[in-house]
């Protein structure tokens, strides 16, 4: 099989027999799944895998031939690239590009490392608030930061989609 590292799209989207998302693996692996006959593809993407024997189309989409009964996890791991994903990259005091996270609480004044003190912000911003809470400094926050919910951070974690995962992702969202 080709160096499949540099090609547009290194990702599959995974659905269960019933055409649930369940999760996005390396198109390697979407393609393992699919000659070893537990998984079928639903979508090509862009080019084609060749062995000396066969040649694949990538899979863009594929849908296990068993259904999995997954145990959900009830909450989303929190993690800088998360945070990022949550706040859509922008700093939530001045909305400009975000580059740091910060305690909305500050620790040293007793807040906890979780999901409703974390926001993403610039260096700026994250700098002049420093050990401040926003109330000395009279700043306020567009919305209280929350765990992100729902189906689609489960199956795609702080992952962008591939917009042509949408049908199969429209449910799920």
């Amino acid at each position: 099989m080709p160096d499949i590292r540099h090609m547009k799209s290194s990702a599959a989207l995974v659905l269960n027999a019933t055409y649930e998302p369940l999760c996005v693996v390396t198109v390697r692996r979407a393609a393992i799944l699919i000659l070893s006959g537990k998984a079928v593809c639903v979508a090509d993407g862009d080019g084609v895998l060749h062995s000396t024997r066969r040649a694949l189309p990538i899979p863009l989409v594929i849908r296990l031939q068993r259904y999995v009964r997954v145990p959900y996890r009830t909450h989303v791991g929190l993690s800088r690239r998360a945070i990022f994903a949550r706040d859509g990259g922008r700093c939530v005091y001045c909305l400009g590009p975000a580059e740091t996270i910060d305690h909305v609480m500050p620790k040293s004044k007793g807040g906890g490392h979780h999901w409703e003190n974390v926001v993403a912000a610039c260096a700026k911003c994250n700098h002049s608030k420093g050990d401040k809470t926003l109330a000395e400094l009279g700043w306020r926050l567009p919305a209280q930061p929350a765990a992100p919910r729902g189906a689609a951070w489960r199956v795609l974690g702080h992952r962008a989609p591939d917009p042509r995962w949408e049908e199969w992702l429209a449910p799920a969202l």
